[in-house]
């Protein structure tokens, strides 16, 4: 059995990773509690059903701080060690779109409050819920996420997520936030809140030196983006073929497939994006997804291509907003991808906005809608 501080203090022997003591307080915090939940005996074990009446689940961890900090890394030790049944770990946005399907259906019962079967479903199917990137921008997560999560840690849930911000900046002005507050109290009071801000941005070390924008189309172009993921994703180049793929919901029960999805990064082809019949729900789900996107074979783009156009600025409107960092092979610059013709004026802000998603003060930015 490998602990999670084991595995830790062995990434910092190998140099993978400087000793920075936030983080190692994280990581003891994390083993202490992969301790405590391997402890609860498995559920229909006799010992188990002779404590039913059994203590509260262990307190769950909200892992917060800067872009590049280190939190999808320990939270990735921590569930792969977590040697326990019915445990996962999930984007928190896909999370909260199966939520509200599921109070969807139930609603259409008829039966009352829909939070509460939801919460025993999940409770049933889930000891320790694991959350990558809590952020919260929609009026219909807030308004829910107090009785759901309040639920969840009184059923027996254990909850550990990370977050770039801390507690009190979760949905700020955000609509109703008043409603929205006793979710905040409830991360106080029941998780352990754990910061971490280190000196070292591993993402943006990672990025150091990797030109984000390249032409033209072609071979060395798609040798540079591939070295590009493995850098980001630490993935031995060795084992390419076997790059975990990956399929998200992009809602109305649709589902898009990803060819190479790891780590919070995903490579798309432009046909796949822009060339099929895709709206902005489809790149919303991609921005709130992943941090940062890889998309090969841009076209130039003009009058003969217009839908394939459109589609692309609203692509890329939507990981502007979000701040996802793009890595692009292309016919041309951004200055002349759409050189001239219908649509050339309404271009122009895309065009500004790829040349600032190339810039170091960009790049910096945590992911995530503010």
């Amino acid at each position: 059995m490998t602990h999670v501080l084991q595995r830790y203090e062995g990434l910092i022997a190998a140099g993978e990773l400087r000793p920075d003591p936030e983080q190692r307080a994280a990581a003891l915090r994390l083993n202490q509690l992969q301790e405590q939940l391997e402890a609860i005996p498995p559920r229909g074990s006799l010992i188990w059903r002779l404590g039913r009446a059994k203590a509260p689940a262990p307190k769950g961890i909200y892992l917060w701080g800067g872009v590049g900090r280190g939190k999808s890394m320990l939270m990735d030790l921590f569930h792969a060690c977590l040697q326990i049944n019915r445990k996962r770990r999930v984007h928190f946005h896909e999370f909260m779109l199966e939520v509200h399907d599921r109070l969807r259906i139930e609603r259409m019962k008829e039966r009352g409050d829909p939070i509460q079967p939801v919460v025993a479903a999940v409770a049933e199917e889930t000891r320790c819920l694991c959350f990558d990137e809590m952020v919260v921008n929609n009026s219909a997560d807030a308004m829910i996420m107090s009785r759901l999560f309040t639920g969840l840690i009184d059923a027996g849930v254990t909850l550990v997520t990370t977050s770039n911000r801390e507690p009190d900046q979760l949905y700020k002005d955000g609509l109703n936030r008043e409603r929205f507050l006793p979710f905040i109290g409830l991360i106080k009071d029941r998780l352990d809140v754990l910061t971490l801000n280190g000196p070292t941005d591993y993402r943006m070390e990672r990025l150091a030196g990797v030109t984000t924008w390249h032409v033209p189309n072609g071979p060395a172009a798609t040798a540079a983006v591939r070295e590009a993921f493995f850098r980001l994703t630490d993935y031995p180049p060795e084992d390419a073929a076997h790059v975990p793929t990956d399929d998200i919901d992009v809602g109305g029960g649709r589902m898009m497939h990803v060819p190479k999805s790891l780590k919070g990064v995903a490579v798309f082809s432009f046909k796949r994006l822009c060339a099929e019949a895709r709206g902005a729900s489809d790149y919303l789900a991609i921005a709130r997804r992943y941090h940062s996107v890889i998309i090969v074979g841009i076209p130039r783009l003009g009058p003969e291509n217009r839908n394939e156009a459109a589609r692309f600025v609203t692509l890329i409107d939507a990981l502007y907003e979000h701040k996802v960092k793009l890595i692009a092979t292309a016919d041309a610059a951004p200055a002349e991808l759409y050189a001239e013709g219908d649509g050339r004026f309404e271009f122009e802000r895309t065009e500004s906005r790829l040349i600032e998603m190339q810039s170091q003060e960009y790049l910096a930015l945590g992911h995530g809608k503010s």
